[in-house]
């Protein structure tokens, strides 16, 4: 599986992204790349760097040649995102993944964990 984006598969993110806020107005940030220290731990540290936005923002991180996936979410979004509803989206992402469907994977995830938010408001 590539372990980058290519631009337009970058841009369709970014647009997901905006998207998954606009209607859920949770902050979302994808990071991809291998983790510093464990990785439950890097991927809180990058979602606690998000400072005063940290309690309304998820975070998915991906470890492409680890096979891992972490999903942070802040106290605020945690209340529209239970650990359950994460969990089975990042099932959803993991099969996608291991498919071969980086992209895919990442597109599903952020819209679905957009929709599980707007479905709890």
């Amino acid at each position: 599986m590539p372990t980058t984006l290519t631009t337009a598969q970058a841009d369709d993110l970014r647009q997901a992204i905006a998207t998954a806020e606009r209607r859920s107005r949770l902050r979302f940030g994808v990071y991809l790349g291998p983790p510093v220290g464990s990785r439950r731990h890097f991927a809180e540290k990058l979602h606690a760097a998000l400072g005063e936005e940290a309690a309304d923002s998820v975070v998915v991180f991906v470890d492409v040649h680890g096979r891992a996936l972490e999903i942070v979410t802040g106290e605020t979004a945690r209340r529209r995102l239970p650990d359950g509803s994460c969990r089975l989206v990042g099932m959803s992402m993991a099969t996608a993944f291991s498919a071969g469907d980086l992209i895919g994977g990442l597109l599903y995830g952020v819209t679905a964990l957009a929709d599980h938010a707007v479905a709890r408001r």
